[in-house]
């Protein structure tokens, strides 16, 4: 454990979860699935066992700084890294690892998003240890693959070689949310895995990486050695974080690289990206139907995900495969068939 860091990444508004989900107040810091503690409590709490507070890192965006600070109190002020704008998941990683590296050469990251289910933690912690002891010793990018359940079009898939008995796979392509009829191919075949987005690496490689890939990002976050861990740190971050391409980890890196293995993993996961995926992992009545909030009163009613934190009572009659979500700003009522939708409905009606 003595060089085990991890990144915890909690910037995103997750909008295909509003309206509980919003941009002031996102699902990360909501405890969605009722068990008092939120979802960026609970992805903490499961690294407790893997390094301790203060060599763990929590990006966000700046305007998060306080629930951050709230929801994670043991968590170092130094350590919470606030993004100036929004640039997805490669250059929050290449700050936090360059930040990271600075101090330690040695580190093992692991980079997590803030908002996954993970329901087996024991497991959990034996993957991921198993991930850094090859990482460790080796010059590979590590991320964990999922077993799927089913031809879920919502997640990415990862093509390994399926050729051998170890639980660690060579990748050999990622492919972004396939069409149904893919999905099934792919589940048909067993030679891939859903894509979790959790990732595991030591400074060098990652470094080697960034250097390879990204020149231009790994040479501006490189820029920021003499600022790092100073009173300096922020104002850097704030001139030249928002000059850096927008781009995922995944584009950016991942399917490039050569030297990118997957451990093979099955210890309940969800990314909890939608609505449709919390349904998944809450209590359903006998008439399927998945209620989280009181007052609310079913009636021939069968298959829905319904959500209230107005209070007041709620009272349904016949509806089927629906998404109903009740807050005290707004209110959501849409088909589950349409809700990866949600995100693209939101764009229109914001302008």
């Amino acid at each position: 454990m003595e060089h085990n860091y991890v990144i915890i990444m909690a910037g995103g508004i997750g909008s295909r979860f509003w309206p509980m989900s919003r941009k002031t107040f996102p699902k990360q810091f909501h405890d969605v699935l009722g068990t008092g503690r939120t979802l960026i409590q609970q992805t903490a709490d499961r690294f407790k066992n893997i390094c301790s507070p203060d060599r763990m890192y929590i990006l966000t965006n700046k305007d998060y700084a306080g629930l951050v600070k709230e929801q994670l109190p043991d968590i170092p002020e130094e350590n919470i890294l606030l993004e100036p704008v929004m640039r997805n998941t490669a250059p929050c990683i290449a700050y936090a690892s360059y930040k990271i590296g600075l101090k330690d050469p040695k580190a093992n990251m692991i980079v997590s998003p803030a908002d996954h289910l993970i329901v087996n933690v024991e497991e959990f912690e034996r993957d991921i240890n198993l991930a850094i002891d090859r990482t460790a010793s080796s010059d590979k990018l590590i991320t964990l693959g999922i077993k799927p359940h089913r031809p879920d079009t919502g997640y990415g898939y990862i093509h390994f070689e399926n050729n051998e008995e170890s639980k660690i796979r060579k990748v050999i392509k990622f492919t972004e949310k396939p069409p149904l009829e893919k999905a099934k191919e792919f589940l048909a075949s067993g030679d891939f895995y859903w894509n979790s987005g959790i990732f595991i690496w030591n400074f060098s490689n990652i470094d080697n990486a960034f250097s390879s890939y990204l020149p231009e990002m790994s040479k501006l976050f490189k820029e920021g050695e003499k600022a790092y861990n100073t009173d300096e740190e922020q104002a850097f971050i704030d001139t030249n974080f928002p000059e850096c391409e927008s781009i995922s980890i995944d584009y950016g890196i991942m399917e490039k690289s050569k030297n990118v293995e997957m451990v093979l993993t099955d210890f309940g996961w969800s990314d909890l990206g939608t609505w449709g995926s919390l349904y998944e992992h809450v209590e359903h009545d006998g008439a399927k139907n998945a209620v989280i909030g009181d007052n609310v009163h079913l009636f021939d009613a069968e298959n829905n995900m319904i959500r209230s934190e107005s209070g007041k009572t709620i009272l349904i009659s016949g509806l089927k495969d629906f998404i109903l979500v009740d807050t005290e700003k707004a209110l959501l009522l849409c088909p589950k068939a349409d809700e990866q939708a949600i995100k693209q409905m939101l764009a229109k009606i914001n302008g």
